[in-house]
């Protein structure tokens, strides 16, 4: 089954069993939260619709953005990301995995961000569908 793999350098530190996902957290200045959609491919992860509640310190909002329920929603055109890499400090937060209708912690699989663990990467894998661990 595809789903999704998290780690570094191709060390898988988690898998998570979904073919689409939203990956959110809250913009470390201005404290706003962004959430991008995702779909687990093959070729990587294609990159859907976003959304950002408002601008500030880089976070530019798209000429194209439609506000809609308090939110600015766009689309970017991208090739899949293969991996998505990504910094993540205890300085500015914790990101959140959301999918089946509930979000987590990135936590909830890795642990608290580290400062000696500065960076993540996620992509499409072939993930377990062993129910017993």
């Amino acid at each position: 089954m595809i789903g999704l793999c998290l780690g570094l350098a191709g060390v898988v530190w988690a898998e998570v069993p979904t073919a689409d996902f939203t990956l959110a957290w809250n913009h470390t200045i201005e404290k706003i939260r962004w959430e991008e959609d995702y779909r687990v491919t093959p070729d990587g992860l294609l990159l859907g619709e976003a959304r950002v509640k408002g601008s500030g310190a880089g976070m530019e909002i798209p000429d194209d953005a439609e506000l809609r329920d308090g939110a600015w929603h766009y689309q970017r055109q991208m090739p899949p990301l293969q991996p998505l890499r990504m910094g993540r400090t205890p300085e500015a937060g914790d990101y959140q995995l959301c999918f089946d209708q509930r979000c987590h912690a990135m936590s909830e699989w890795l642990g608290p961000p580290k400062a000696e663990q500065p960076a993540l990467e996620l992509w499409s894998c072939t993930v377990s569908t062993d129910s017993s661990s």
